[in-house]
């Protein structure tokens, strides 16, 4: 009876064909539908395409040109930086947890929840806790004129850190658990047969746990490149629109669509960053090739 049903390959379609309707309506339509978007005339949202302009769109992204926007040019440099503080602070502090939980023997599982906790609450809600946090009149700025200092403009002053901070403590707990469960997926015999050999302590971490881990790493720094540039909320909250010096991509495309009223333009922002999203994360897979051990 169960070898029948496997020949019979129609009723895996019949229950594939609803999810696969899904997504092409609501999906996969959307996404060519906006790069068709991209190359007419759009005067408002929700209104049909106009004139045939062809890539205009797509020239005021180009650097170097007479039409490259400039504001864009600010959310590109911005979501790269952002980026490489991702894969930098996210991953790497996100390792260093990992590494110091799993030689905890006892109480790890409280590490665990507590460095993973960030991510259960609500972006927008972190975005509106550190606005308070860090606004003129906020308790930090009272601590430091109680220290004698001058009160800090942080979305003036350190208008990107004060974007990247709550970005990357955020999303630390994700690529905790993600290495944890690496650690724990190592042999302990592997472990054992290290020790005897005499790597132990920063030897073993180098020669065997780090060499190990290397495919979850890679899938770490995949999802960190792709992540940075789907950040949106938590930056939108902290940040009014008129801050064009932390626009990224992601909020800029919002902004030129919901404020502005140029959708043909944030069309050929969402193609852009689809294509660079696939373009590094391509490349960070030549780069760094996984291994089978």
């Amino acid at each position: 009876m169960d070898a029948l049903i496997y020949k019979r390959k129609w009723p895996a379609f019949l229950f594939l064909l609803p999810a696969l309707v899904f997504l092409l309506l609501f999906l996969y339509y959307p996404f060519f539908r906006n790069i068709v978007d991209s190359f007419f005339n759009i005067p408002q949202l929700g209104a049909s395409a106009g004139e045939f302009i062809g890539v205009e769109n797509y020239l005021k992204i180009i650097p170097g040109l007479e039409t490259t926007d400039p504001n864009m040019m600010t959310a590109v440099k911005n979501t790269l930086l952002l980026m490489l503080c991702t894969i930098v602070f996210q991953v790497g502090i996100a390792l260093v947890l990992a590494l110091l939980v799993d030689s905890v023997k006892r109480g790890s599982q409280v590490f665990r929840t507590l460095f993973f906790f960030p991510i259960v609450v609500s972006a927008t809600a972190l975005g509106l806790l550190f606005n308070l946090l860090l606004m003129t009149r906020g308790p930090i700025n009272q601590i430091i004129e109680n220290l004698g200092g001058e009160a800090i403009i942080f979305r003036e002053q350190f208008t990107f850190l004060t974007l990247a901070f709550p970005v990357i403590w955020q999303y630390v707990g994700f690529y905790f658990v993600l290495l944890v469960t690496g650690l724990n997926n190592i042999s302990e015999d592997i472990r054992e047969a290290a020790a005897i050999d005499g790597a132990v302590g920063l030897k073993r971490v180098r020669y065997i746990t780090l060499p190990l881990l290397r495919n979850v790493l890679i899938t770490c720094l995949t999802l960190s490149i792709t992540g940075a540039l789907k950040v949106f909320d938590m930056p939108w909250v902290m940040f009014p629109p008129y801050f064009s010096d932390a626009y990224l991509t992601g909020t800029y495309m919002y902004y030129q669509t919901f404020e502005k009223g140029n959708v043909d333009y944030a069309a050929a922002i969402a193609v852009f960053i689809v294509l660079l999203g696939v373009l590094l994360s391509q490349a960070s897979k030549l780069i760094f090739r996984e291994k089978d051990y």
